[in-house]
């Protein structure tokens, strides 16, 4: 499938039926509670988002995952609330984003623990130029190996929607091998279109959230879910381009129409 075709499905896919999204804008309005409670200073509300903010943890990051599954297969339905299969899917992406989050947490500890200390010297002995370039040098670091390993992570998420194993998902060299099938030029592509795709999402969100009283909850609880089934629908499209089975590991009645 070519980049126009995933990208006029994943725009059209979440209008489809809207009102099947109707449980992931519940899960994001439920983490807007802690704010609202801190805001009135509730210790009621504020109770409540903790709890709201421990069930988004659990369902929302498989629910997500979800949308790779169904791009994958390149079907037209919605996830189901099934809680077994949304809370075992949110604890296997978790597992798998922090292990891939464990480099850069580590070149992030190396890189302050020198560039860092030896700019924080340099300030304290009036070497501003110096400075600059040690704090400059270690976010160029930081951010080339953050963005590296998480394309990464895109890639092993749509592995494990399409072979249903973590061990899979966090083999990087088979995670890189798909990446090369795919193609560089086709990944940077699909980049480039999740890069506008948030930039005018900023834009916009920008409006939205000056909205006075509702604009917060319409950001949180209808904008970004939107959002995010766009974006997580394309990376199972893009991933389905290398599929061979697009019916393994996939049942249709943990969806729905």
């Amino acid at each position: 499938m070519d980049l126009g075709k995933i990208i006029s499905k994943s725009f059209s896919y979440p209008f489809r039926n809207i009102k099947n999204l109707l449980v992931l804008f519940i899960l994001f309005i439920l983490i807007s509670v802690i704010p609202i409670g801190v805001i009135y200073d509730n210790k009621y509300l504020l109770a409540l988002g903790v709890i709201s903010f421990f069930l988004f943890i659990l369902l929302a990051p498989g629910y997500l995952f979800s949308f790779v599954k169904i791009g994958l297969n390149e079907s037209a339905l919605f996830p189901s609330l099934s809680f077994g299969n949304r809370i075992y899917d949110s604890l296997r992406v978790l597992v798998l984003r922090m292990a891939y989050m464990i480099v850069p947490t580590l070149v992030f500890f190396i890189v302050w623990s020198t560039l860092g200390v030896s700019g924080i010297n340099s300030l304290s002995n009036m070497e501003i130029h110096t400075f600059l370039w040690n704090i400059g040098l270690s976010l160029v670091i930081l951010l080339v190996i953050y963005l590296l390993f998480e394309i990464l992570l895109f890639f092993a998420k749509a592995r494990l929607a399409y072979l249903n194993s973590l061990s899979e998902a966090l083999k990087v060299n088979m995670v890189i091998g798909d990446i090369r099938k795919i193609g560089i030029f086709n990944i940077v592509k699909w980049l480039v279109f999740m890069g506008v795709l948030v930039i005018v999402a900023s834009v916009v969100s920008g409006w939205i959230i000056a909205i006075p009283y509702v604009g917060f909850i319409v950001y949180i609880g209808i904008f970004i879910p939107i959002l995010e089934s766009i974006g997580n629908y394309s990376l199972g499209l893009l991933y389905s381009n290398i599929v061979d089975d697009k019916s393994l590991n996939w049942s249709e009645t943990e969806y729905l129409p």
